[in-house]
């Protein structure tokens, strides 16, 4: 956040978020099957923009799936104003297990600059390293 706040959306934990209060990030669901015809969305409050300094989106193989090619996972990115980012999953060739996949970042105060990243690393705590968030990370489960 703009204030120094920080913090993480993610399934795993159950930190769903809020977009009505911190951190204006809201994800709506754990697809760990991939038969949700929608997916998982997660979605920033566009109202709320300019608290919010930047945001990684990542993703994580916790179980099931042993690589990417099996999970075959599709990432889209949708920012009003600009084309879709997709990422296939699939088309990465990798044994590590989480990906950066975009990093938002609020050079405006009022919309995101949007960077694709596709970076994979080995679990959050190098993710974070690679990122400079400073979260303190801990075992969690489903």
């Amino acid at each position: 956040m703009q204030d120094g706040r920080k913090g993480a959306v993610q399934a795993l934990g159950k930190q769903f978020g809020s977009l009505n209060d911190f951190p204006y990030i809201a994800l709506d669901g754990d697809d760990r099957t991939g038969d949700s015809e929608g997916g998982e969305n997660l979605r920033i409050n566009g109202a709320r923009v300019g608290l919010i300094k930047r945001v990684l989106i990542y993703t994580f193989i916790y179980e099931g799936a042993v690589n990417w090619r099996e999970a075959n996972g599709v990432v889209t990115l949708r920012c009003p104003g600009s084309e879709d980012l997709i990422v296939r999953m699939d088309e990465y060739s990798t044994t590590q297990k989480m990906c950066a996949i975009a990093l938002l970042e609020n050079e405006t105060g009022d919309s995101f600059s949007v960077s694709k990243q596709v970076k994979y690393f080995s679990g959050h705590p190098p993710m974070d390293e690679a990122f400079h968030w400073g979260l303190r990370w801990v075992a969690g489960r489903k």
